[in-house]
């Protein structure tokens, strides 16, 4: 928090990026002091500022059909679902990891929705939306060359992030393929090892 805080102090625009929903990224950006502005549901919405209008990508009553699918794919197998936040969600819908993802996948052949696992939940989407989709309209609404932007991340939902922006960075644990696409692979893990890859590139962003 103190690194990112500290990029806010010197003119950085920092734009948090999550699969969790719009409240919860709100309620981050205004304790890390940004603007508001952010990425939420894996892509499925972004806003810019804390007055901004949110937009949304794909349609949510597709996510929500797909999710009935599966509902009755594992009801009949005597699991439940467990959903998370589906009254604070625009494009996704998303629930608990207690299901094999690969499974969910399965149940849904055939269907024109995309499952993401982000190692904490399970998200249902219209196919196409990504954070990547999603940094490039909110970078052309800024009319922010994406070639200025770094974009930081670890898990299979950040790779289309990491190869839009102009520098991709990712940390030693991260997910294989992110590690593939990324400009820079730091040394080290989780929250270390963005604060290794800010240091590397701060002087980039100072220089603009």
């Amino acid at each position: 928090m103190d690194c990112l805080r500290g990029l806010i102090r010197t003119g950085v625009l920092v734009i948090p990026a999550s699969g969790n929903t719009v409240c919860f990224m709100d309620a981050f950006a205004r304790m890390l002091g940004s603007d508001g502005t952010l990425i939420a549901e894996n892509g499925g919405a972004y806003r810019i500022g804390f007055t901004g209008p949110v937009r949304v990508f794909g349609e949510r009553s597709l996510a929500w059909d797909a999710f009935h699918t599966v509902e009755r794919h594992f009801a009949g197998k005597g699991k439940a679902l467990e959903l998370y936040s589906p009254n604070y969600r625009f494009s996704d819908v998303a629930f608990a990891r207690t299901v094999p993802v690969e499974e969910v996948r399965s149940a849904l052949e055939g269907i024109a929705v995309q499952v993401i696992d982000t190692g904490f939940a399970i998200h249902l989407q219209s196919t196409g939306i990504s954070k990547g989709k999603a940094l490039r309209a909110l970078a052309g609404e800024l009319g922010l060359p994406l070639e200025q932007v770094m974009a930081v991340g670890d898990s299979v939902n950040d790779l289309e992030m990491i190869q839009v922006a102009g520098i991709g960075a990712t940390v030693a644990n991260g997910h294989p393929s992110v590690r593939a696409a990324a400009d820079m692979v730091a040394e080290k893990k989780y929250g270390d090892g963005f604060l290794e890859a800010v240091r590397r590139y701060l002087p980039y962003f100072l220089e603009r």
